[in-house]
């Protein structure tokens, strides 16, 4: 499975677009699912070779750095976490 991801946009007709959402949906699959299917698919039937990308090493000095950054706990904002400040409207 792929850990890191890029975004390809296409331009595709509505109402195909609706079809094909509605047979993945009653696939029990997304629709970006069944696209990385079938580009892995087709790749294959091409014989083409990749190597899917996953996040790179670092090294152990900014690993450390890094993991004691994202433990920190960050105070919540009133609006960051959804909460009102109190005021209520009559």
């Amino acid at each position: 499975m792929e850990l890191k991801t890029a975004r390809l946009t296409l331009l595709i007709d509505p109402n195909k677009k609706a079809a094909f959402e509605r047979l993945c949906a009653r696939q029990d699959r997304t629709a970006s699912q069944v696209v990385r299917q079938l580009i892995r698919d087709y790749l294959a039937e091409h014989g083409v070779e990749y190597t899917a990308a996953g996040p790179e090493e670092e090294p152990a000095q900014n690993t450390k750095r890094a993991r004691s950054t994202a433990t920190r706990s960050q105070p919540k904002s009133p609006v960051a976490s959804g909460s009102r400040t109190g005021h209520r409207r009559g």
